[in-house]
């Protein structure tokens, strides 16, 4: 029988089906990104843990370099697939694959960087804010001194008005949909530019409460009916470039509870709040979009409007 924990990660995601794995090792996007920066990262002789290892590539790559590679997985039928596919694979040696709760675990000795693709659009559904909060916590207790580096090293999350179509084929259903981040969507129209709502910084405490209020001035007439969640995750920052080697999640777009008709130049004020982690619902429902009225000032005795 599943405890708690368990039956919330088979409601979240985390026990997600062996394909979708396969999917990821298809993303070239990701994997280029993720293997620029463990390569970049990741220093020969260094001691690497990854939390929620899947497949184990990201920690393959760690390995070309590494000296030694701990993979936590908490799904049985990945920790199969991994040890696996790792076998097959030169430096795979070096990997050590564990079945464990990443909530649990820690390394028999402090490690110089922590690998951590526990990573949903917005932090929702996946743990990584908790994971990494709880493990920074805990390592500290057993081995004092100085964090690894953090992979990712931060996180930027934006928000943006859409005006979504939802017919398909004459059935209206307004749905979550998620958007490939380098194609153009034709039901798909922006009415305005985005904002960001939060920066984390994952070598900084972690705030698990994610709330944010804002407006935005609307760039064109058309049907408000959505909200476009954008995440972009750092996962290397290159000091002496100034840069950074990024990831971007898709786009993930929700619709609103009520649309609104708007015209450019309208001020729309948003709001939302929810827990890292938590469910997509859990943002839905708390979600809001108004339309600003205009403030009425008193001239003479006549009332106008500002």
């Amino acid at each position: 029988m599943l405890n708690e924990r368990e039956a919330e990660s088979c409601y979240l995601g985390q026990f997600i089906p062996l394909h979708y794995h396969h999917n990821m090792l298809m993303d070239s996007n990701r994997m280029q990104a993720f293997k620029t920066a463990i390569q970049h990262v990741v220093r020969p002789g260094a001691k690497v843990l990854e939390l929620g290892g899947g497949t184990g590539v990201l920690s393959w790559f760690a390995a070309q370099q590494a000296e030694k590679v701990w993979c936590v997985e908490f799904n049985p039928d990945m920790v199969n697939e991994a040890r696996r596919l790792l076998a097959q694979n030169p430096q795979g040696e070096k990997v050590e694959v564990i079945h464990a709760d990443a909530f649990e675990y820690l390394p028999p000795e402090p490690v110089d960087v922590v690998i951590c693709e526990m990573i949903h659009v917005a932090m929702l559904r996946e743990k990584l804010l908790e994971v990494i909060a709880n493990f920074k916590q805990r390592y500290l207790e057993k081995f004092g001194g100085l964090l690894p580096i953090f992979m990712p090293e931060a996180i930027i999350m934006a928000v943006q008005p859409m005006q979504q179509e939802y017919n398909f084929e004459g059935y209206s259903a307004p749905i979550v949909q998620f958007q490939e981040t380098n194609a153009i969507y034709a039901n798909s129209r922006q009415l305005a530019e985005p904002a960001v709502y939060s920066i984390i910084d994952f070598s900084a405490p972690i705030d698990m409460l994610i709330s944010w209020q804002g407006s935005f001035s609307m760039t064109e007439d058309g049907n408000l009916n959505a909200l476009r969640f954008i995440t972009k995750n750092i996962l290397s920052v290159l000091q002496q470039q100034s840069s950074t080697i990024d990831w971007l999640n898709h786009y993930m777009v929700l619709p609103l509870p009520s649309a609104l008709q708007v015209k450019a130049g309208d001020i729309i004020d948003v709001s939302f709040r929810y827990r890292g982690g938590a469910s997509i619902a859990s943002l839905q429902n708390a979600l809001q979009a108004v339309i600003r009225q205009p403030e009425s000032i008193t001239v003479h005795g006549e009332a106008v409007f500002a």
